[in-house]
């Protein structure tokens, strides 16, 4: 599984040459409300079992939870599944408030 810290994903996403990654972010709503990465998408890990094959398995994906520990299991689970651009995003939005936005609220 591939790995991302969250200065990298930011370059990523303010490069203009390369396609944007699907945001999948599978903490729970009240989590999101709180505070999320612009574009992304929320998916409860709970929900990801039913719903996995709603989400396209060539995309390449960054799975975002909070700490990056929910985001790991379901990255694993996504690429058992036969998902082949799954990233999971270290140190989840915590790690993307402190080294990113500081705007960002934490929790």
């Amino acid at each position: 599984m591939r790995h991302l810290h969250p200065r990298e994903l930011k370059a990523w996403l303010d490069d203009p040459h390369r396609d944007k990654p699907y945001l999948l972010d599978v903490r729970e709503p009240w989590e999101f409300e709180r505070c999320h990465i612009e574009g992304s998408e929320l998916l409860p890990m709970s929900g990801i079992p039913s719903r996995f094959g709603q989400l396209d398995p060539g995309r390449e994906m960054v799975v975002i939870c909070h700490h990056g520990v929910r985001s790991f299991h379901v990255a694993r689970f996504l690429e058992h599944n036969g998902f082949t651009g799954v990233i999971n995003l270290t140190g989840g939005v915590d790690a993307w408030a402190k080294e990113v936005d500081p705007h960002m609220p934490l929790y």
